[in-house]
């Protein structure tokens, strides 16, 4: 199996920790948050890696080099000249991916024990363009899927913004968590170029395209990408 890591990112809300290290870099105990993603990975069968890289993208290199990449086939794709988005990111990285298999991409700042095994069957059953892991937590951003589990819109609960992909009678919000297996079909399908997030992508392609929800409530998942997140996880370790 084959994953991206999204790791380009400034890791604003972590300051001052990524003042001088990329948040990739940044520890929880005793490990980086880019290791601990990694080992996830590697637990699960995955065996080829993409890394993106921006902000101190250099050190990210060096570290995975120092840990003789962690036996694994780790590839980077370099965003230092443009921060590209995860869409864009995503996007740059295709020759890099590359093959016929679906892709896992995760979020280097989610701690998890997701079982990335069943999510892939969930994945390769229903033939979907994409499934996104997903759960039923708070959260000023939905995803807003049809008794199907389809993707039919996105919703700021804060501003009241909608983007509608489709019309639901009876939607269901979820909020994303941050993990998705894609097919390589996504690359020859996505409309858009330059920087994009993925799901303004994905609620393009859901028009015409699965793209379904994986509700995963029953794991363990954190989003450690602020500090007061990051400070809880610790305590809790």
């Amino acid at each position: 199996m084959k994953a991206m890591i999204f790791a380009a990112g400034l890791g604003t809300r972590l300051r001052p920790l990524t003042n001088n290290c990329p948040k990739a870099l940044v520890y929880l105990g005793n490990q980086t948050l880019l290791e601990r993603c990694i080992h996830l990975l590697a637990m699960q069968g995955v065996r080829t890696i993409v890394i993106n890289i921006h902000h101190f993208g250099e050190q990210v290199i060096d570290f995975v080099k120092n840990h003789g990449s962690f036996g694994l086939d780790i590839r980077f794709s370099d965003e230092r000249s443009e921060l590209l988005d995860t869409g864009g990111g995503l996007l740059k990285a295709a020759s890099l991916l590359g093959g016929t298999e679906p892709i896992i991409v995760i979020n280097v700042d989610i701690f998890t024990n997701i079982d990335l095994k069943k999510m892939m069957q969930a994945q390769l059953q229903s033939k979907a363009l994409a499934t996104l892991a997903v759960r039923n937590r708070d959260s000023s951003r939905k995803l807003l899927f049809d008794k199907d589990g389809q993707l039919s819109a996105w919703k700021n609960l804060k501003t009241g913004e909608v983007k509608v992909a489709r019309e639901a009678a009876d939607s269901i919000p979820w909020a994303f968590s941050g993990i998705q297996i894609i097919s390589p079909q996504w690359f020859e399908l996505v409309n858009r170029t330059g920087k994009f997030s993925i799901i303004d992508a994905y609620l393009d392609l859901a028009v015409a395209q699965k793209v379904l929800a994986y509700p995963h409530d029953a794991d363990l998942w954190a989003d450690l990408g602020t500090l007061k997140a990051l400070e809880k996880a610790i305590e809790n370790i």
